[in-house]
């Protein structure tokens, strides 16, 4: 049972919140731990054994304070920001919907993971497409650029003939003059 704002009704709290609570507990619990009289003792070493003694009665009590003020802080937090409510209302919406990860249905993934495979291969399908016809068209475009290139290789050639094919006619003309 728990009491949420301040003095309010007594409710129960949902299993998020419970397992949210609980890892706090843990992980603080964790983070701050006493230390072995031993371990305590080498760190001071120049105290008098009944000195160290007091002086780790002292951490065993600040260490247990700590733990109680970061405990009930956290719970203040809590419940200033509503989270055991906002918890409270994502298990109903998870209950209610059957959202819950844990059990939910594999071929829901099954069917999303083939969908995306699907997506996948039609995309790559697509893209091989369009590099084909870009290949395809980068070779049409060298074809026409090897033909500009012979075709700018043949216009001397020509040049010479029609200059001789004048100069034949030139003289073909010069010496029917000269017979007339």
């Amino acid at each position: 049972m728990d009491s949420r704002n301040g003095g309010g009704p007594v409710t129960t709290i949902g299993k998020r919140q419970s397992d949210l609570k609980k890892s706090f507990k843990l992980a603080v619990r964790s983070l701050l731990t006493t230390c072995p009289t031993q371990e305590f003792s080498k760190a001071f070493p120049k105290f008098s054994s009944i000195e160290q003694e007091h002086l780790h009665q002292l951490f065993i009590q600040v260490i247990t304070s700590l733990h109680g003020n970061i405990e009930d802080e956290f719970e203040s937090l809590c419940n200033e920001t509503q989270v055991g409510d906002a918890l409270d209302t994502v298990e109903q919406l998870v209950e209610e919907q059957s959202l819950d990860p844990l059990s939910s249905d594999r071929t829901n993934v099954m069917d999303a993971v083939h969908n995306l495979s699907a997506a996948k291969k039609a995309e790559i399908h697509y893209l091989r497409g369009l590099l084909e016809r870009a290949e395809e068209h980068n070779r049409l475009i060298q074809a026409r650029v090897d033909l500009l290139r012979n075709k700018t290789q043949e216009v001397p050639d020509i040049k010479d003939f029609i200059g001789k094919l004048r100069g034949g006619i030139l003289s073909y003309k010069g010496t029917q003059n000269v017979e007339l």
